[in-house]
């Protein structure tokens, strides 16, 4: 790591043994003398430490005694409670909203609260740059041909190499490329569905997944989800007769951030298949991971093709780039006929950069740097809303992901906060956007994908003035 960063990869791993409790509140830390010793660091450098932790509400000075670990942001605060959709389905998009949310996207005059994508701070924009560059020089025709029908070779050849990370064991010939993450979960359900079938969601779930399938005439019935460990077992098991498919969002999920424990994957992997119900996993929250080990996915357990893998760089890399993928397993005939009638070939340039991207090694050493930017993102905002919002606020505790779903006491709309907060160049996700019942009013998401600045943190401090307003 360059010596620039080092008091980064220092402070990262205190936050890791004060966030997994070895270090409790109340710890009194080294001191900068003694850090210097230890980590072989100068004092500048060990103070840019100290300053970090400070920063993330981990550590509080106390003059004269030194540094000790302060109790942390979310312990003060409550989990969002379990969601409760009602059994049936429905089909109730909230009129207006998410085109309204969404028609603040690549606006610079407002702090963007409500797009679950990292910002251009956070990505390698330079050396994209030159990948685009080197992709027009080594494609025929500078890349104004098709692709292979399937896609890029090469991009196919780099995902199947990534899937050992979470126990898959692709090969190239297993993936499709698409145009996004949205445009694969689109061509699986177009393949598995017709209108009138029934699909399963978590509740909440993302606004596009419940706009496509209500575009595609499906009956979405949304399943009870916990904050920490997603979708509930016994819910789905209770349903397994009313459904078509599933889709699910097993790793670090939106707006809840949840991440499903690796039984739960296996469990939900086997009953589907049990009932030959196609489930369609969309990973891409998965290599955002704030701590330890990739999460497995639920393809990782699929001995049958039943599970439809999907993923994209659009969260991790480059969303406008639109580079998705699938591995379809056993439906992969279905897919490829998809595809042919509505795009023929993806984008050429895009997924040749992406690829060489991949395979210089790039990749691992930009997603190590925006998670632990993410993890601290998560940590400053959490803060902020233990700090500002009103005490009965919940908020959940993602490991990793883009998103942190925030419950207020129910006499906050947060539809009518988002009218508010407008005025005030601030722009959130009402609740209301992330099911298709009339449920989750008086919650909202926001996205931790900003970098981390003085402004956003007075943009906080002012949207908590306006749900005191409103409570």
């Amino acid at each position: 790591m360059k010596r620039d960063f080092l008091y980064l990869d220092i402070s990262g791993k205190i936050a890791g043994l004060i966030r997994k409790g070895t270090l409790q509140p109340g710890d009194k830390l080294p001191s900068v003398r003694m850090l210097c010793q230890e980590y072989g660091i100068g004092m500048n450098t060990a103070k840019r430490v100290f300053l970090e932790l400070e920063a993330q509400s981990l550590i509080v000075s106390k003059p004269q005694s030194g540094y000790f670990v302060n109790q942390l942001p979310y312990q003060r605060l409550q989990l969002p409670e379990v969601s409760k959709p009602s059994a049936g389905t429905h089909n109730k998009e909230p009129e207006g909203l998410i085109q309204k949310v969404f028609s603040t996207m690549g606006r610079n005059d407002l702090t963007l609260l409500s797009m679950g994508v990292p910002s251009s701070e956070l990505l390698p924009l330079a050396r994209l740059n030159k990948e685009i560059v080197q992709a027009t020089r080594n494609l025929r025709s500078a890349g104004t041909a098709y692709e292979p029908f399937q896609g890029n070779e090469n991009l196919r050849r780099m995902i199947a190499a990534r899937s050992h990370h979470w126990g898959g064991q692709l090969t190239a010939d297993d993936l499709v490329t698409t145009a996004g993450g949205m445009n694969a979960l689109s061509f699986c359900m177009m393949a598995l569905s017709q209108p009138g079938d029934t699909i399963a969601m978590e509740s909440p779930c993302y606004p596009g997944s419940l706009q496509l399938a209500r575009s595609l005439g499906l009956k979405v019935l949304e399943l009870p989800t916990h904050p920490v460990t997603g979708v509930e077992i016994e819910a789905l098991k209770k349903v397994i007769h009313k459904i078509d498919l599933c889709l699910l969002v097993p790793n670090f999920n939106t707006p809840l951030g949840s991440c499903m424990p690796t039984e739960n994957k296996k469990a939900i992997v086997k009953l589907l298949a049990k009932h030959n119900i196609p489930l369609i996993e969309d990973d891409i929250y998965g290599d955002l991971y704030f701590e330890g080990q990739r999460p497995p996915c639920c393809k990782t357990f699929d001995t049958t093709g039943n599970v439809l893998w999907c993923s994209a760089v659009s969260k991790t890399l480059a969303p406008g780039y639109r580079v998705g993928w699938v591995a379809p397993g056993k439906y992969k005939e279905e897919i490829m006929k998809l595809k042919l009638v509505h795009a023929i070939s993806s984008t050429t340039i895009t997924q040749e950069a992406v690829a060489n991207f991949l395979r210089s090694g790039k990749y691992e050493s930009h997603l190590r740097k925006l998670r632990s930017n993410l993890q601290s993102n998560c940590d400053h905002y959490t803060s902020a809303i233990a700090d500002y919002f009103p005490e009965d606020t919940r908020v959940s505790r993602p490991q990793g992901g883009l998103a942190l779903w925030v419950q207020f006491n129910k006499a906050v709309n947060t539809t009518e906060l988002f009218d508010i907060a407008m005025k005030h160049k601030i722009s959130i996700a009402p609740g209301r956007m992330f099911t298709l019942q009339h449920q989750f009013e008086h919650c909202m998401r926001i996205s931790i994908g900003l970098y981390w600045s003085d402004e956003v943190q007075q943009q906080l401090k002012r949207l908590g003035r306006l749900v005191h307003m409103l409570s």
